[in-house]
């Protein structure tokens, strides 16, 4: 403001619209000449009709109406170009908002990135990512030494353990054979155990010697039997 107008109270300058404010007026402003196009249109067909009403029977009348059917016209010509006009007004309008937008989110996520690396230094950060790495080397070392333990079970051949599982085997199989000829052994004492002892002098006679030693079973089981003397 110049020097006479803050002395004399000049007029104050108006603040600038906003984007929204201007947008809304843009709209308004299409919706009136939309509407006025709508009455245009609805005038150039009623003229229309008034010509074809007329037509040769009164060609003053009609002529007056196609004339005003042009003039309608024109003016619908012209609002559909205004139209246009104010729509990119509006479109750039609109852009200009999002974009406007989008820099304030833009500058508002660089402040906080900014604040966020404040306390941060790359040296640091590399120094950091090595030391991770380190210890992630370390955590696998120590796994696969855990999962791998040294001193047990190493140091055997397998030819060895080899002959020893065949060895237990073979033990295992005299075992079972032996039980088998024990119960078989048995079973033929038995049988004979159940024989009477039959001699001729039974009441004064005695059996020999041999035959009482295999009754006694000093020398096993009597496979056969002995003869009384």
């Amino acid at each position: 403001m110049s020097l006479f107008g803050k002395i004399f109270g000049g007029k104050k300058q108006e603040a600038a619209p906003t984007t929204q404010e201007s947008i809304q007026k843009l709209l308004d402003t299409e919706e009136l000449l939309m509407k006025k196009q709508a009455f245009l249109e609805a005038k150039i067909k009623e003229e229309v009709q008034t010509a074809v009403k007329h037509g040769t029977k009164n060609k003053r009348m009609a002529l007056h109406a196609l004339n005003r059917k042009r003039q309608h016209e024109k003016n619908l010509a012209h609002i559909d170009g205004v139209l246009q006009t104010l729509e990119f007004q509006r479109q750039s309008l609109e852009n200009a908002s999002t974009n406007a937008e989008v820099l304030n989110v833009m500058g508002s996520a660089s402040k906080a990135l900014k604040a966020a690396h404040n306390n941060m230094d790359i040296d640091n950060v590399h120094d950091l990512m090595e030391d991770i790495a380190e210890q992630q080397e370390v955590a696998t070392e120590i796994a696969e030494a855990i999962s791998n333990p040294m001193g047990f079970g190493t140091g055997v051949d397998d030819d060895e353990l080899l002959a020893e599982l065949e060895a237990l085997e073979q033990e295992e199989i005299d075992k079972q054979l032996l039980d088998v000829r024990i119960s078989y052994d048995s079973s033929i004492c038995e049988a004979y155990s159940r024989i009477p002892a039959r001699c001729p002098n039974a009441r004064t006679a005695h059996c020999s010697q041999g035959y009482q030693e295999q009754r006694t079973g000093r020398f096993g089981c009597p496979f056969k039997l002995g003869l009384c003397l």
